[in-house]
């Protein structure tokens, strides 16, 4: 492999194995989230199951760590061998995965941060009230997932601008090889 080739992949394996590991943290760190408040005799307990956003935000973190850890070993595979020779089929099955993994992350970190914000900030127009003023540690612990959510779905973006780069790079270069078929 030349070295800009294997500073390509490295950077890649060291993207996935941080992806894998961020959202896996994202997706504990909501789901283990509960606080339980008193209100006179009735007892209420918050749980990330009844903001549905944050449910999505979790299943999509928890698609994206396995999705990673899968690749992980795929690129693992690869550098042991020593050779990163891709069909065209294979290198676009890679890239249409990691753009629908990017963009879930993405779609689901965007609906768990405008519920938060619904939770933080209220709607007076609808007269929904602050949620995060009655339970606060349960919305700091979820503004931490959300936050680690945020850096698994940039990382995941990133890897994705690899992956394209690993595509068209197939359809690259001298004119004898435009012209060949898959």
């Amino acid at each position: 492999m030349k070295l800009n080739e294997r500073k390509v992949r490295l950077t890649e394996l060291i993207l996935r194995c941080l992806v894998c590991a961020l959202a896996l943290v994202a997706a504990i760190l909501i789901v283990t989230d509960t606080q339980v408040r008193e209100i006179f005799t009735i007892r209420k307990k918050a749980k990330y199951t009844d903001m549905k956003a944050l449910v999505l935000l979790v299943v999509v973190n928890g698609i994206a760590a396995a999705y990673s850890l899968v690749h992980v070993v795929r690129c693992v595979v690869g550098m042991m061998k020593g050779s990163v020779l891709f069909s065209k089929p294979l290198a676009w099955a890679i890239f249409s995965g990691d753009q629908a993994i990017a963009y879930l992350t993405v779609a689901g970190l965007a609906a768990a941060a405008q519920s938060a914000a619904f939770a933080k900030l209220g709607q007076p127009e609808l007269q929904w009230m602050k949620i995060c003023t009655m339970y606060g540690k349960f919305c700091n612990q979820v503004g931490e997932g959300i936050g680690v959510a945020l850096l698994a779905s940039i990382g995941m973006v990133m890897i994705s601008c690899i992956s394209a780069l690993g595509l068209f790079r197939l359809y690259g270069g001298n004119k004898a090889r435009q012209s060949s078929r898959w």
